[in-house]
């Protein structure tokens, strides 16, 4: 699929610098572009790139000043960064939606209603009396239990396993093995020190815009409903569990995991194998570094936590700089013990 350098720029309400009929058949890197691609320069450290890509076009900011002769057509924009993710995002629904047809053999249940333009592909499962929206892709191998709803233009990948009255909006993503609805960790000890499983009755609801890595889990609700509101993104092998909800466009990295009923709050960004304790809640714009453990309920909105157990993260700092004269500090204070034993004597 090809397009002109204008026809781009047009897309992106940008600027051109250049030769607009260029014809563009490609996204690239910048350091890596030839002729035929389009790039974007964002991070200045790239720039030297700038001056030597073989692109046939490249992103810019609009405010951005070259210093060298540029050879390649420029398209400004206010922000090239987030122009340059709209332009992958585009070509990205183009690919996708090139996929449609029923696939055989595949199982589509009874009772269930479908949208125009469905992909099911092969070896693909989904269940009875569920509701499919348009343009959703469903890969190979895929299952999709009873009773799921799912929106428009949502894509699940293959190996992606949704079970049972699970709810989905429109435009999300499930990548390949993730795990929605499965069973809560609910067990009561008994007496005798052996443990009573818990039914989870409840399930799982995801609104619009929600990415959802591969391998992640997401259990069901043991009553009531799992929430994951509208544009969370949650990277690879991240554990959430029931009854957990998860505030609008906060993002958490790999390996995370969530105990039960824990509230996180809307813009939050959590780093990699960050552990939350449950029934916490934690507020709205919280920053949470990689491998922090928070164990308690955070009032203030917009802290930054990191470290086991968390606290605020200029106070982390600190405690890693005296952490690391501990050696030290022991030194100093045998040497004051002696000092004071001979003093005595």
């Amino acid at each position: 699929m090809e397009f002109t350098v204008k026809q781009i720029a047009g897309l992106l309400g940008g600027e051109i610098e250049g030769n607009g009929e260029l014809k563009i058949n490609q996204l690239a890197k910048i350091e890596e572009g030839k002729s035929g691609t389009i790039s974007f320069l964002s991070n200045l450290k790239y720039e030297a790139y700038l001056y030597t890509t073989e692109a046939s076009a490249v992103i810019v900011d609009k405010h951005f000043e070259a210093r060298k002769k540029v050879n390649t057509t420029l398209i400004r924009v206010e922000n090239s960064y987030t122009a340059f993710t709209q332009l992958l995002q585009q070509y990205e629904q183009i690919i996708k939606g090139t996929k449609q047809g029923i696939e055989q053999p595949s199982h589509l249940g009874e009772g269930t209603t479908t949208g125009e333009g469905l992909y099911l592909g092969a070896f693909a499962y989904v269940g009875n009396n569920g509701k499919i929206g348009k343009n959703v892709k469903i890969f190979p191998q895929a299952f999709v239990g009873d009773n799921v709803c799912i929106g428009d233009n949502t894509v699940i990948h293959s190996g992606v396993k949704i079970y049972n009255n699970t709810v989905i909006g429109k435009n999300c993503t499930f990548f390949a093995n993730a795990v929605i609805g499965s069973d809560g960790f609910g067990f009561a000890p008994q007496p005798d020190g052996s443990y009573k499983t818990i039914p989870q009755l409840g399930n799982v609801i995801i609104e619009d815009s929600v990415s959802i890595g591969a391998g992640t889990t997401i259990d069901c609700a043991t009553m009531g409903s799992t929430i994951i509101r509208e544009g969370v993104k949650l990277d690879n092998l991240v554990q959430v569990g029931h009854n957990v909800e998860i505030g609008k466009h906060t993002v958490i990295a790999a390996q995370a995991g969530i105990a039960g009923s824990t509230k996180i709050g809307e813009k939050c960004v959590i780093g990699g194998q960050a552990g939350f304790n449950g029934h916490i809640t934690v507020p709205n714009g919280t920053k949470v570094g990689g491998q922090a453990g928070i164990t308690k309920t955070w009032e203030q909105e917009g802290l930054s936590l990191n470290g086991t157990p968390a606290i605020e993260f200029k106070d982390s700092l600190r405690s890693a700089a005296i952490f690391r004269k501990l050696p030290q500090l022991e030194k100093r204070v045998n040497e004051l013990e002696k000092k004071i034993k001979d003093d005595k004597q």
